[in-house]
């Protein structure tokens, strides 16, 4: 996978719908060009995963995508053998040795590919995700640490697997947790934050073809007053996304305090969030 310069980093990803700034083509051509990861850091809905979907889209690669989550451990991130097929194997084998059929059961047939070793396998263009690595245990990490360092995996029963063609790795967190230093080490680093209106204005003219300029700004800016006040989840930009459709598919080319009032819930999921929004938004909403 390669890039010639940022600025085709940038051009692609613009492209693709992903708007850019300086840092995340920048890193990503550097990422490209040492093969190293690249973790991507920020709050939710700022787009740490769409980048990685669309590194995929531009460079027609595949996705392979780990989601983590607390509880995830080797067997699911990784591989695992398929074990009611082996006993099935197993039963089927009668009065054959226990090594003979050791030897048949600990094969490629009855191996379960994960994520892991399914990006180190494939030889066409890849791009791993390795989605909210912050919610994984610690023993995950470990287990990254190993696969990322080298790109192979060692199965006891097959031997060492090594990486034909190392895949293009994102690993995104959302920072509920901290990754070791260990981790940080081997990747690339690129925090990203909610955008300025102005960006978030143009990512919406590239994602909702037809929005007037003048709605897009509305947008922009409203989200982003939304995004100051002491909410339980501030709006991501998928969802000022979404209030852009929304506004479209009910023929709307206004965001005032009655559109607002009506649509609110695209952006906004907690009740709490909710009455805060109106008193900011829509001062005189008790009134009416």
């Amino acid at each position: 996978m390669t890039f010639s310069s940022p600025a085709d980093v940038r051009e692609r990803l613009a492209a693709a719908g992903y708007l850019p700034d300086d840092a995340i083509a920048t890193t990503v051509y550097l990422a490209a060009a040492l093969g190293k990861p690249l973790l991507v850091e920020g709050p939710a809905g700022v787009g740490k995963t769409e980048l990685a979907k669309a590194v995929a889209s531009i460079t027609d690669a595949r996705l392979v995508r780990l989601q983590c989550y607390e509880g995830l451990d080797e067997p699911r991130a990784l591989y695992e053998w398929n074990y009611k097929k082996q006993l099935l194997r197993i039963q089927a084998a009668g009065d054959e040795s226990w090594s003979d059929t050791h030897d048949d059961i600990f094969t490629e047939e009855f191996l379960l590919e994960r994520p892991l070793l399914a990006a180190i396998r494939r030889s066409d263009p890849t791009v791993l995700l390795i989605d909210e690595t912050d919610k994984a245990d610690v023993e995950v990490e470990g287990l990254l640490l190993e696969v990322l360092s080298d790109f192979q995996v060692t199965i006891p029963e097959l031997g060492t697997i090594t990486a034909v063609r190392r895949p293009f790795v994102v690993l995104t967190s959302n920072a509920t947790r901290e990754l070791s230093e260990a981790l940080k080490r081997r990747c690339l680093y690129l925090h990203l934050d909610y955008p300025s209106p102005g960006r978030e204005r143009d990512i919406v003219k590239a994602r909702v073809p037809g929005i007037e300029d003048a709605l897009a700004e509305r947008l922009a800016q409203t989200v982003a007053t939304l995004r100051t006040l002491e909410l339980k989840k501030a709006p991501s930009v998928a969802e000022t996304i979404d209030w852009a459709r929304t506004l479209l598919a009910l023929g709307l080319d206004r965001l005032d305090e009655d559109v607002i009032g009506a649509t609110l819930g695209v952006v906004l999921k907690h009740n709490s969030d909710h009455e805060r929004a109106r008193r900011e938004l829509i001062p005189d909403a008790s009134s009416r």
